[in-house]
């Protein structure tokens, strides 16, 4: 019998157990691959590696949609109706790859009034939204009693909508600028993290989390969250029983092995929430507390989305491109840098963080797929559609995608960067129908709310697609779009 074909006989339906690693096996071994598919193994980081590097593209999409399908099985594929509301674009951090933050002095910055975000929230409850994204930048000049007050008025105002906000990111800038009691960062963010909750928040996204490792994320994103911050925010929204998502931003100066680094730590992590939380049990830090509310059921991760670096108007857009100069020879300077365990640094390769390698379709499609097959202890991976248009994100569903996301009413980070993609509701069940699935709408905790098999989904109710095809997203009319940003990208990064 090959070593990787032998099941794994512990009942995970009570205890969850890791999966075993068979780090002896080559990546393309049928055995190894075949156990993936079936949650009896799971693949080491090299393995990750050497798939993302050198599986055919038909191979990756075959074993990732089947360990989709293993998953979620052949037929529904959902998608979810929200709003994502950017409610300041005032941010301390000074990330290269974004074109989105403003300086509070700036003519152009901004901070939603109230009421101004309430009217976001009622269109989108008017089309059968259940949810809000609800992230901006870290802005110093807002005080808790704001965000405390915002969340206990929305709920009032829209009582069962779930509110799905603040990136680890944004609460690591709560506790810098809030200044929580605590021992030590955990703690601090508890604190803070207790209190919005109680106030009306549900789940964190995951945004903000870019590439892990520490040589990428010191270069690309100045003044943001280090990955343990990151990442120990999330654990402790598990512990306080909410279901969180994970991102991964790449095709910029990183290297593949800080691709696998990133979902390596994502999949350590959830290990350790599902221990710890996954059977409902209550960590001492927690039980303790008589202030919080006590979960009935452990949080984790439940997805994982990851997407390509988009250059417009970014700072990290006008670093030239891998091979386009004479002297650029070699291996590319991010896979010189880069290391399984990142440890890698910007001393290694002296023109580290001054070439990028951009992503294109084909680059999503592998990545993506290696995620599927990485991450087998995250239920849901997410088609990025709203980068990599309609189409691609729609071959997505058959590289180990089960999700289309949301029907983005509006967003404005991602869209300042130059992606404007913009799906409606029936546009969204037509790709998912198209791609040989039935679509489904869901919640953030991916219950299914609606099953569009009828006459009447909507679909089916369309009598001329004309008036239903990709428009430019909504944005704030004062966020940013085509502003200049200052390069911070150097020698001396």
């Amino acid at each position: 019998m090959n070593e990787a074909s032998t099941p794994n006989t512990t009942a995970r339906a009570t205890i969850y157990q890791p999966l075993p690693e068979h780090p002896r096996l080559d990546a393309l071994d049928a055995g190894l691959l075949g156990s993936v598919v079936r949650g009896e193994a799971r693949l080491s980081p090299q393995q990750g590696l050497d798939l993302l590097e050198r599986a055919p593209m038909h191979t990756l999409g075959r074993y990732a949609d089947a360990r989709c399908r293993h998953v979620h099985g052949d037929t529904i594929r959902t998608y979810v109706i929200d709003r994502n509301i950017n409610y300041t674009n005032v941010c301390t951090a000074k990330c290269t790859f974004c074109a989105f933050r403003r300086d509070a002095t700036d003519h152009d910055s901004y901070t939603l009034e109230k009421e101004e975000l309430f009217a976001k929230v009622e269109a989108v409850r008017a089309i059968g939204g259940t949810q809000i994204l609800m992230q901006g930048g870290m802005n110093p000049d807002l005080p808790l009693d704001w965000y405390l007050d915002l969340l206990s008025e929305l709920k009032t105002r829209f009582p069962g909508l779930h509110i799905h906000a603040f990136s680890p990111p944004e609460m690591i800038e709560f506790v810098n600028f809030f200044d929580p009691p605590g021992a030590n960062l955990e703690e601090k963010i508890r604190w803070v993290l207790v209190r919005l909750q109680q106030a009306g928040l549900d789940s964190l996204p995951g945004g903000g989390g870019e590439i892990f490792a520490p040589a990428v994320r010191n270069k690309i994103g100045l003044g943001k969250c280090t990955a343990e911050a990151w990442l120990t925010t999330m654990y402790v929204a598990h512990s306080l029983g909410m279901y969180t998502s994970a991102t991964m931003m790449f095709g910029h100066i990183e290297g593949y092995a800080d691709r696998i680094h990133h979902m390596r730590l994502v999949r350590e992590w959830q290990d350790k929430a599902l221990l710890d939380f996954g059977t409902g049990e209550i960590p001492d830090s927690v039980a303790g507390d008589p202030t919080i509310a006590k979960p009935t059921t452990g949080g984790h991760y439940v997805s994982f989305i990851s997407w390509p670096f988009q250059p417009d108007n970014t700072p990290l857009g006008r670093v030239k491109e891998w091979g386009t100069l004479a002297d650029d020879e070699g291996e590319f300077p991010g896979d010189v840098v880069a290391t399984l365990d990142g440890s890698g640094t910007k001393a290694d390769h002296k023109e580290f963080g001054r070439r990028i390698r951009m992503a294109g379709a084909t680059e999503y499609l592998r990545t993506q797929a290696v995620s599927r097959l990485m991450l087998d202890n995250i239920y849901s991976i997410g088609s990025s559609w709203v980068t990599m248009g309609p189409h691609i994100g729609q071959l997505a569903l058959h590289y180990g995608a089960n999700d289309m996301g949301s029907v983005m009413m509006e967003e404005n980070v991602v869209s300042a960067a130059g992606t404007t993609y913009c799906l409606d509701e029936p546009v969204l069940n037509h790709l998912i129908r198209t791609a040989g699935f039935t679509p489904a709408q869901r919640n953030n905790t991916y219950d299914i709310l609606r099953l569009n098999t009828g006459e009447n989904s909507p679909d089916l109710l369309v009598e001329d697609w004309s008036e239903h095809r990709a428009k430019k997203l909504h944005q704030q009319a004062n966020a940013p779009v085509n502003a200049p940003a200052d390069l911070t990208v150097g020698a001396s990064d």
